[in-house]
């Protein structure tokens, strides 16, 4: 599997394209639709789904209008669908600007638990790790040893919890969880630069 990083939209979101054959996932697709449509057709690959860590507009901004174009379905914690539905607002609030963002078309919740989740030809380990909001979720792919965290894990920080539906304790829980992964995972981060579980370890014991 190839995992290429994708940087978009002011607040500088990865956005993660998973590719493997002719195949591909978008983990949190922040902005510029017309960029990642363009590469994917560019690349001929199909569209599979899309997943967000969690329901930040920063992180699911241009996710509607992708899907005007391509069908694909928007995974994401129900937890987090508040976010969801206040998108433009939220967007509006911190950019200053309102984007008119295109809401998701067709979304999918995922399963409670903890879980193994295959999406042809991909699979990976979903790890719920609430805090940073009440639906964040980690993407933890352990044939290629890596992680996908959101804004619960960054490479010199966690995820912000003065939030009014933040919550530090369960932040804490989220944190150990994750330190429970093998220390060579590679950690793909919703911000900034990549690391390792056994690098961020530090912070893994906040």
């Amino acid at each position: 599997m190839r995992i290429e990083t994708l940087i978009l939209g002011e607040l500088r979101t990865n956005c993660y394209l998973l590719t493997e054959r002719n195949k591909c996932l978008l983990i949190d697709p922040a902005d510029s639709a017309d960029f990642i449509l363009e590469k994917i057709v560019r690349e001929n690959l199909e569209l599979m789904g899309i997943l967000a860590t969690h329901g930040h507009f920063d992180h699911i901004l241009c996710v509607g209008e992708i899907q005007l174009s391509l069908p694909a379905t928007l995974y994401i914690d129900k937890n987090d669908d508040f976010l969801v539905k206040r998108l433009n607002k939220t967007a509006g609030h911190f950019l200053g600007y309102d984007p008119a963002a295109v809401e998701p078309q067709k979304t999918t919740y995922f399963p409670e638990g903890d879980e193994d989740i295959g999406i042809d030809p991909f699979s990976f380990r979903l790890i719920h790790v609430p805090g940073h909001t009440p639906g964040s979720v980690a993407l933890y792919f352990p044939r290629e040893q890596a992680v996908f965290t959101g804004d619960t894990l960054f490479k010199d920080a966690v995820g912000r919890t003065d939030l009014s539906y933040s919550d530090k304790n369960e932040l804490r829980n989220s944190l150990k969880r994750l330190s429970e992964l093998p220390e060579e995972t590679f950690v793909y981060a919703g911000h900034g630069d990549e690391t390792t579980i056994g690098d961020a370890i530090e912070f893994l014991k906040t």
